[in-house]
């Protein structure tokens, strides 16, 4: 085989990866579009049911929902299981965005609406492109991934400004300490204004009440830059 014929193939899976990737784009906008105001939250997949974390998560997907948001979750098992188990048992909008990974990930009972995803990016647009707010649960390296990506997005107006609600405060102790004293500090590699993109709290009330005082300032639903 030529090397002509090799670049030629390469080219060919490369335009159907395009069509792929578009179909999934088209699938999600669709589908989330035709939903009202949403809450986004991330969390881990290893969350057991007998966990405080896992109650915690239920609790505040219970208050999300009764007040009026949908619930968009990752769609797996652990957090994502109990935001949705708190928002499905509420009788409020639950959607899962599922990804297709060799293990961890597997749709939960408590979805009313999935999508399923191959790209990550792609899961990760949708997750903010149709959200009012972001409730961070406690997490891994994709939590922290989900995120961080969040808050650079909000730092820089590549999404509406939106409120970041960590919930956890011991969970969070540590990395807030970090980003106050080392990177906004010592290093000042942020601005004390980035500090203030980021709500702490342990009370789910607190956490409904930071997204709907956000939203009377007229502050729009949020929409990613594409």
């Amino acid at each position: 085989m030529t090397d002509q014929t090799q670049a030629h193939g390469a080219m060919h899976d490369d335009v159907w990866r395009i069509f792929k990737i578009m179909s999934e784009f088209i699938e999600g906008f669709e589908t989330l579009s035709r939903f009202g105001p949403c809450v986004t939250i991330f969390g881990s997949a290893r969350t057991p049911v007998d966990h405080p974390h896992y109650k915690l998560t239920v609790d505040v997907a219970k208050a999300v929902s009764q007040s009026g948001f949908g619930v968009i979750t990752g769609g797996g098992p652990g957090i994502m299981e109990a935001a949705n188990r708190g928002a499905h048992d509420a009788g409020g909008v639950s959607i899962g965005l599922n990804i297709q990974l060799p293990f961890e990930q597997h749709p939960n009972p408590y979805i009313k609406t999935m999508l399923n995803f191959k790209h990550f990016f792609v899961r990760k647009v949708m997750f903010l492109k149709y959200t009012s707010a972001v409730i961070v649960m406690p997490g891994g390296y994709g939590t922290l991934d989900e995120m961080f990506e969040t808050l650079t997005l909000v730092q820089t107006h590549k999404v509406n400004a939106m409120p970041v609600v960590f919930m956890g405060k011991d969970y969070w102790a540590g990395l807030i300490d970090w980003l106050k004293n080392k990177m906004l500090g010592e290093a000042k590699y942020i601005d004390p204004e980035d500090i203030g993109l980021i709500h702490v709290t342990d009370d789910p009330e607190e956490a409904v009440r930071v997204i709907h005082e956000h939203l009377k300032k007229g502050k729009p639903i949020s929409n990613l830059e594409l």
